[in-house]
């Protein structure tokens, strides 16, 4: 007799598992870890903040070229940032916020072509 609310059991615990929110994680923390693991740091929204606007300015065409995006970053970071780090925020920007601005960072590597 017990066995047989084996398989009420299962739908139940099927059914709670397929209701279960999935687990998200939060983008601007994961970008800021990412941040962090090139030394580079300062305030998780305002980094976040400023991914985002320099993703708006190469869509929208205000920065049309990705060395014109780090010009823009590079006074808007934290003091003491290289340039070394202003480009690896902006691949990091890129990859976590706008990923269909790939190829401006392609064209860096491949001038002229």
């Amino acid at each position: 007799m017990r066995y047989a609310k084996l398989p009420a059991l299962a739908m139940i615990t099927a059914a709670t598992v397929t209701l279960a929110a999935p687990a998200h994680a939060d983008v601007d923390t994961d970008f800021a870890n990412q941040l962090h693991g090139y030394g580079i740091y300062g305030q998780k929204d305002y980094n976040a903040w400023l991914a985002k606007i320099t993703c708006k300015r190469l869509g929208n065409g205000l920065d049309s070229s990705a060395e014109k995006s780090a010009v823009f970053l590079s006074p808007n970071l934290a003091r003491g940032t290289t340039t070394a780090q202003t480009w690896q925020f902006l691949a990091a920007a890129i990859n976590t916020y706008c990923p269909e601005q790939q190829p401006v960072l392609a064209a860096v590597a491949q001038p002229n072509r």
